[in-house]
């Protein structure tokens, strides 16, 4: 505009100097080109081509903006984190807890997963807890995921809880896009095959433990595959029964179970006092006849000994020998018998039927 047109009596747009509403009596409207020229003198004075006292803020303006923006490089990292740097998206190196520093934003960035929390995966079931509610308790059954055949074809329904935390930060970050999926997925896997390998008795009994154990080998052998920088910590069963349409008769087989090996019990206990007491009348039985041995083949041994020694007399003095041996079998088996004796030389002899030991006890009574 020329200050000619401005100069007139009107207003650039028409209007009387008085105002803009054409009455002479309003507000005189703003001067366009002066605010215009304003604006730029502002601006120039922030170019490097422009007033001489701009120069100085400009450039301390620019590097204080610079430092900034280097500092924003420093980052720290938590004891339970650890970091991964990305250039321009890559993966580039991991950095342990501590402070450390990057290229700043747009070059490199940092993230910093926590690899101590414990997460926690639940198959077969979900919570409350997983589902939102507030309210206490609730567990809601996935049979999808739950109902299992074993190996001796039965099925069994078991819910069971993994619990991972990330070992490998940059592995976890890039290798596998669904951390949560992949670990949910391998463990549904790895119950399956186990118990597919087991019978359905141990799997609601006594074998849960080696189960779990197995369990966690088989799912952390599949993420190691993976390279999925997971690592599993514990397999937890929190169920194992029966499907619930026959859960009433295995509860039965469970009681029948119970009252047997109640009664092998017992009969062990009967067996227990009984076996022993047996054994120790068999081993007093045994003593005795060992000290009835011992006893008539030391008499034995003794009598043949006393036998030998007869017969080494014997041999020395035979007819003294024999008559000793007669006198002494003779006193042995005439001791308790009546007798008389009647000398060799008395008289003419002896009437045979006359009863002589009745005539020795008249004699002895008198």
């Amino acid at each position: 505009m020329s200050d000619d047109f401005k100069g007139r009596e009107g207003s650039p747009w028409g209007s009387p100097p008085g105002g803009g509403n054409g009455s002479g009596k309003g507000p005189t409207p703003p001067d366009i080109d002066a605010i215009i020229r304003d604006i730029q003198n502002k601006i120039n004075k922030f170019l490097p081509g422009g007033s001489k006292s701009g120069g100085k803020p400009i450039g301390l303006v620019i590097i204080i903006l610079l430092l900034i923006w280097l500092a924003s490089g420093l980052y720290r990292v938590l004891p339970d984190e650890q970091g991964v740097v990305l250039r321009f998206g890559k993966f580039i190196k991991k950095t342990q807890p501590g402070l450390n520093y990057h290229i700043p934003f747009p070059f490199e960035t940092v993230q910093t997963p926590k690899v101590t929390k414990v997460n926690r995966m639940d198959i077969g079931f979900r919570s409350e807890r997983d589902s939102g509610f507030s309210s206490g308790g609730g567990v809601a059954d996935v049979p999808q995921e739950s109902l299992m055949l074993t190996g001796d074809e039965n099925i069994v329904n078991i819910d069971f809880s993994v619990f991972w935390v990330i070992k490998d930060a940059g592995k976890f970050l890039f290798e596998i896009q669904d951390p949560e999926g992949t670990v949910k997925a391998a463990a549904e896997t790895a119950m399956r095959e186990v118990i597919a390998k087991s019978d359905i008795q141990p799997i609601l009994t006594e074998g849960r433990a080696q189960i779990e154990v197995e369990t966690q080998d088989i799912i952390q052998a599949i993420l190691d595959e993976y390279q999925s920088g997971i690592e599993i910590t514990q397999v937890q069963t929190q169920k194992a029964d029966p499907p619930d349409q026959v859960i009433d008769a295995f509860r039965d087989v469970q009681a029948a179970r119970a009252d047997m090996e109640r009664s092998k019990n017992e009969a062990e206990a009967y067996a227990n006092d009984v076996i022993p007491r047996a054994r120790g009348e068999a081993a007093k039985i045994m003593q005795a006849a060992e000290a009835y041995k011992q006893k008539v083949v030391a008499a034995s041994e003794g009598e043949a000994s006393r036998f030998i020694s007869i017969f080494n007399e014997y041999d020395k003095a035979k007819q003294v020998t024999q008559e000793r041996m007669y006198l002494e079998t003779m006193e042995k088996v005439l001791a308790d018998i009546d007798k008389v004796i009647i000398e060799k030389n008395a008289g003419s002899g002896v009437v045979p039927y006359l009863p002589l030991p009745e005539l020795g006890k008249k004699k002895v009574s008198n």
